[in-house]
């Protein structure tokens, strides 16, 4: 498969993330990309590996600073297919005030977000969509905080496209991150995952039960409805709503700028030089 690397992969096993990967490798292979003109932006965390195991441009980012980075990578270079990755604590807590404003901008960007409710890398610390009562190593009498809803928030900040998947539906996954990439403008794709080292309580088996696609539990739903959008956002308990949740097209940032709605070119791309040899005397 073009988009994996064969490599060792630092997760635990039973990590969502590992069936995330294969997954999306297989999507970016289907929409026929080209590992040369996709690139993946990502901060810190256990997603935030995701690039390091596929064979795919990409760049880490300092905690919570992907979103200004891949912002600047499809403003200088628009032909390219930019995915923004990372995990709930890096996007929604340290990048938070980016995410906001980057739905502001709607750049011609995807931002898959693992979401498994908990900080992973640092050994189980709430994260910004760890539910309230929820014990943890650093939360010891349980969490206190109102838990954050991104896709409320998104819905909220009138997001093009708004969708949820999660690692145990590998179809499902395939087809919403699939329609999120064809989609012109901002699309964000919460995708929710167990941690199986940190989180106990949101388990495979959790998510199972009560996770149900919109459009197969209703088959009238209309995703352009922003205000039934909105009120699917806010359920999350004993069902949770998944699939595509709003969809809209508004004007991108490059259809609405000035300079770069005329073409304009922010840097002159030249062949990429073979370094094969180069790095075959470093490894």
């Amino acid at each position: 498969m073009t988009f994996l690397r064969d490599t060792e992969l630092a997760w635990c096993p039973g990590c969502g993330n590992f069936a995330i990967r294969l997954a999306l490798a297989e999507t970016l292979e289907e929409l026929n990309l080209e590992p040369n003109n996709t690139l993946m932006i990502t901060g810190i965390g256990q997603a935030a590996k995701m690039p390091h195991y596929l064979n795919i441009n990409f760049f880490n980012g300092l905690h919570g600073r992907g979103l200004p980075v891949a912002f600047a990578a499809k403003t200088v270079n628009p032909d390219l297919t930019v995915i923004a990755e990372s995990g709930d604590g890096d996007m929604y807590g340290e990048g938070g005030n980016h995410l906001v404003h980057t739905i502001r901008r709607n750049f011609d960007v995807t931002i898959l977000v693992h979401n498994n409710q908990i900080y992973g890398l640092t050994k189980g610390q709430g994260s910004p969509t760890t539910e309230i009562g929820h014990k943890t190593s650093s939360q010891v009498k349980g969490v206190i905080n109102e838990p954050l809803n991104p896709l409320a928030l998104a819905i909220s900040l009138n997001a093009p496209f708004v969708a949820r998947t999660w690692s145990g539906a590998k179809d499902h996954f395939k087809r919403v991150v699939s329609e999120a990439i064809k989609f012109k403008g901002l699309a964000l794709v919460d995708v929710m995952h167990p941690c199986v080292s940190f989180n106990k309580v949101n388990t495979f088996a959790w998510y199972k039960e009560r996770l149900y696609d919109v459009s197969e539990d209703d088959s009238s739903y209309d995703v352009t409805d922003k205000v039934k959008a909105f009120e699917k956002s806010l359920e999350f308990g004993d069902r949770i709503p998944m699939g595509i949740i709003y969809k809209k097209e508004r004007k991108t940032y490059h259809e609405l700028h000035h300079v770069l709605k005329k073409g304009a070119k922010l840097v002159d791309l030249t062949d990429t030089p073979d370094v094969t040899d180069e790095l075959e005397k470093m490894g």
